[in-house]
């Protein structure tokens, strides 16, 4: 058994002597060096590059900020990530403005962050070359998307601060060029909240109803004069890209000065070096065009008088070629002439013809004669016997017909044995029933008598009774023609 060590510690804790601060707890520690940490570091600045960034779903923001040897981690409260200038991501290079605190539930030390900055423009263009590259493999950039711009727009929109010398360029430039309605969407172009300003307005173009009240565009400027790269950064920011990817308007970019580029530059339907430069793209020159159709009308009527020209040759070579018009009536002028002439023979001819048949029958026309054809017509009439007998006695024997008619089909009515006691059976639907097999299927059948039906029930099957033997059928004598009345008038 080995001999007990001399150096060994005392096992309970004791203040030394002439000690008397007290043991401190890990809470009270860590209290301590949160205040002389947030003491000392108050305000600090950080260049580093993001990683492990992270937005949880209360807003705030999780992030580390390291370089080649050291990492420390950060936080964004909700209230400052929500005005942030740009999209953070993991590898870009950053300045980030706080303050060092602990958080004692890890016994770590983190910066809380209240603005971030891209350290840079190598930075900026790290980030815009991303953002590019991700927006540009969705398809945002491709030429089939890119629409047409109108000739002669109508009414024009424009997206630029209303206060700067942007709008006055470019209104001023269309007064010169082709005067045309301009509806002016005031935003910011640069800080906090600019970006969304201008998405806005794009999209609010882009949502107008067409016969409104207010007219809506048929071209739309996006416009802003130069500046760095972090001033025209508004227009790298998705939001604004995407918001002119959707614009169904035709779109001019306008951005800064001609060596300048943004991604709504990219994305645009056509990309203006300046404000100006816009508004020459927009409409053409109201003189080019007066022109152009001063001389086209010139060339439309040279046109015009050419042809006609040219056909006013050709007629007068084929009018040559034709005969002289007394060449071709004289034949038929001389026929005219000559029929003429046997036309007055002719008719002369005839009249004297009809005159001499007149002479010759008016002759045999007298009074005498006339008054002697009356008097016959009036012997011959006088001789055709006309009695009353000869129109009633048709009559009376239809008359009689049409009785003995009517008196059969009152016999033959199937309603006329009701009157001399017979009955009629019927079943429920109104069908006759004929037999007494019908009757006893049908079961309840109405018996109709001449003043009325009553109902009745078939409890069971009569008899049959025995029919007769049919008496062998006659032979049928054939009746004598009666002889015709020969006391009856013939009218002819």
């Amino acid at each position: 058994m080995p001999a007990p060590s001399d150096n060994s510690g005392p096992v309970l804790a004791k203040s030394p002597a002439g000690d008397n601060a007290p043991p401190l707890s890990v809470t009270e520690l860590s209290a301590a060096l949160k205040h002389t940490v947030e003491d000392r570091f108050g305000h600090v600045r950080l260049r580093g590059e993001i990683s492990g960034f992270k937005r949880a779903a209360s807003g705030h923001v999780y992030l580390a900020l390291k370089d080649d040897k050291a990492v420390i981690d950060g936080v964004i409260w909700r209230g400052n990530a929500g005005r942030l200038g740009f999209a953070p991501e993991d590898g870009l290079d950053v300045v980030a403005t706080g303050k060092i605190t602990t958080y004692a539930g890890r016994s770590k030390y983190q910066i809380v962050i209240d603005r971030l900055e891209m350290a840079g423009e190598g930075a900026l263009m790290q980030l815009f070359e991303k953002l590019k590259a991700r927006l540009g493999e969705e398809g945002l950039f491709a030429p089939e998307r890119k629409q047409p711009l109108p000739f002669l727009p109508r009414t024009i929109g424009v997206v630029t601060s209303p206060t700067g010398s942007v709008i006055r360029d470019i209104l001023h430039r269309l007064a010169d060029r082709f005067p045309s309605h301009v509806l002016v969407w005031p935003v910011l172009v640069q800080g906090e909240g600019a970006a969304e300003q201008i998405a806005g307005a794009i999209r609010g173009f882009s949502d107008m109803a067409e016969g409104g009240e207010i007219p809506r565009p048929d071209l739309v400027i996006v416009a802003r004069g130069g500046g760095s790269i972090e001033d025209l950064w508004s227009f790298n920011e998705e939001v604004v890209v995407r918001a002119i990817a959707d614009c169904t308007i035709p779109l001019i970019s306008a951005v800064g000065h001609e060596t300048d580029t943004t991604l709504a530059d990219y994305v645009a339907d056509r990309r203006a070096p300046t404000p100006t430069a816009a508004a020459e793209m927009a409409v053409p020159v109201r003189a080019e065009i007066a022109a152009q159709l001063n001389e086209l009308g010139l060339r439309a009527s040279r046109a015009v008088r050419r042809q006609q020209a040219l056909a006013t040759e050709r007629l007068e070579q084929r009018a040559r070629l034709l005969p002289r018009p007394e060449a071709l009536f004289a034949p038929a002028a001389q026929r005219l002439d000559d029929q003429g002439e046997r036309l007055g023979r002719a008719l002369g001819f005839s009249h004297q013809r009809a005159n001499d048949r007149l002479r010759g029958i008016s002759g045999r026309f007298s009074p005498d004669m006339l008054m002697r054809r009356t008097e016959n017509a009036a012997r011959d009439l006088a001789r055709v016997p006309l009695r009353p007998a000869l129109v009633t006695a048709p009559l009376q024997r239809g008359a009689e017909r049409l009785g003995a008619l009517e008196r059969l089909l009152a016999q033959c009515h199937p309603d006329a044995p009701l009157q001399r006691g017979y009955a009629k059976v019927t079943d429920t639907k109104g069908a006759i029933v004929a037999s007494s097999s019908s009757a006893k299927t049908a079961g309840e059948v109405h018996l109709h008598f001449a003043d009325g039906a009553v109902a009745a029930r078939i409890e069971g099957a009569a008899e049959p009774a025995r029919t007769p033997p049919a008496a062998p059928a006659k032979k049928p004598t054939r009746r004598k023609p009666s002889a015709p009345n020969a006391d009856q008038p013939k009218l002819l």
